[in-house]
């Protein structure tokens, strides 16, 4: 039996590569120096935020049509992994960008889509989603947000807690209840809301153990009048919009959380090669390798599962829900635990402020929470095994 080039089985290609290489060397360069002090100072990442812009790496999934670079779901994974290698708050910057025009690309009018994609693809705003509230977390259904009709247009009262980016994103996707007797589920619509809306306001920033440098705030709405022309599809759709754009963003989060572990794996491999006991390196004690052996292969695990998830967001595979689901849920208990086990293999160090390892261990623990916690990633995926 002889080897082909002609059999690319889960091959990455060049381009991909390619693309892996620029990002590295844009994060290493302009988002690395500052990512102690962006955690440090909890402040939003500007520097990477501007790196970004300048690379074409800020919003690359916007279509080519829109004046984006038109990355593939794969491409934009590895933007998000080689950007959380070095600093997780910043990668948050490519991967909201992805969640919140996401409802606008699977569903709005194609004059939405032009008004909002092409500013974001230019790197001229940013994009948020509104979707979670403070007792509607997991139980998105159960919403309080209300858009009522008002003539042409809606008028919004409400709030939605939890939001990535708050406050820096100038556009907002945000879900609403729009028929208050209607079936649960079905009664719920998608909108777009600009930052300059009138009566709409943020709360203060949350206080948080981990990425730091994203700014965490409540949306408040207080009678935001939105034009009718900015509904994302039809009314009562909301709700499949919103699930249909998380099957295909919580692939970012895995690939999020690929790229922390793998700078923590970085760390860890850097420090056991310089650091001595008993004579020797440390790097050169069996217990050691074993443990870094385990780090790296369930790490590659995860970026498989990752990878193959995007290609199965790109081509828009039936199973892509139980596939997405998976590799977010995989992806981040692999993440917290290779950090936490990279903070334990640097000892002391790894408790104190001097190593990122710390750092990377609080900021891996927010990608079993977010975009549906990997509690409810396993609801999803039985739901998807017992379909039929």
């Amino acid at each position: 039996m002889t080897a082909s080039s002609d059999f690319p089985l889960f091959q990455v290609n060049e381009d991909h590569e390619a693309i892996r290489a620029a990002v590295r060397d844009v994060a290493e360069a302009k988002i690395a120096p500052f990512a102690a002090a962006v955690d440090e100072e909890s402040r939003y990442p500007q520097e990477a935020h501007d790196a970004l812009v300048a690379s074409d790496f800020f919003a690359p999934h916007v279509a080519e049509e829109y004046g984006g670079v038109g990355a593939d779901a794969l491409a934009t994974c590895i933007v998000i992994e080689e950007v959380a290698r070095v600093c997780a708050s910043s990668s948050l910057i490519p991967a909201v960008n992805k969640l919140g025009s996401m409802p606008v690309i699977l569903a709005g009018s194609e004059e939405l889509k032009r008004t909002y994609l092409t500013p974001l693809a230019e790197g001229r705003t940013s994009f948020s989603y509104g979707l979670s509230e403070r007792e509607a977390g997991s139980d998105t259904a159960a919403m309080k947000c209300r858009a009522k009709p008002d003539g042409d247009d809606w008028i919004l009262n409400g709030q939605k807690s939890w939001i990535t980016n708050a406050g820096v994103s100038d556009y907002y996707t945000v879900l609403a209840v729009t028929d208050p007797d209607g079936g649960r589920g079905n009664n719920i619509s998608a909108f777009v809301v600009e930052k300059s809306d009138e009566g709409f306001t943020f709360g203060e920033k949350e206080r948080k153990l981990g990425i730091k440098g994203s700014p965490t705030r409540e949306l408040i709405f207080d009678n935001v009048r939105i034009p009718g022309d900015r509904i994302i599809g039809a009314p009562g759709e909301g709700l499949k919009i919103a699930l249909r754009t998380l099957d295909h963003t919580r692939v970012t989060i895995g690939a999020q959380a690929v790229g922390i572990a793998q700078g923590a794996l970085d760390q860890s491999l850097a420090y056991v090669k310089e650091r001595k006991q008993f004579g020797k390196r440390i790097a050169d004690f069996q217990g050691i390798q074993f443990l870094l052996a385990d780090m790296a292969m369930e790490l590659e695990a995860a970026r498989q599962m990752v990878y193959v998830a995007a290609a199965k967001s790109e081509r828009g595979d039936a199973d892509l829900s139980f596939f997405g689901a998976a590799a977010k849920c995989f992806a981040s208990d692999v993440a917290m635990k290779v950090t936490t086990e990279a903070v334990q293999l640097l000892g002391g160090a790894g408790y104190t402020r001097d190593f990122p390892l710390e750092r990377m261990m609080r900021d891996a623990k927010i990608t079993q929470i977010y975009e549906g916690t990997n509690q409810v990633q396993r609801i999803v995926m039985a739901r998807q095994l017992l379909k039929g």
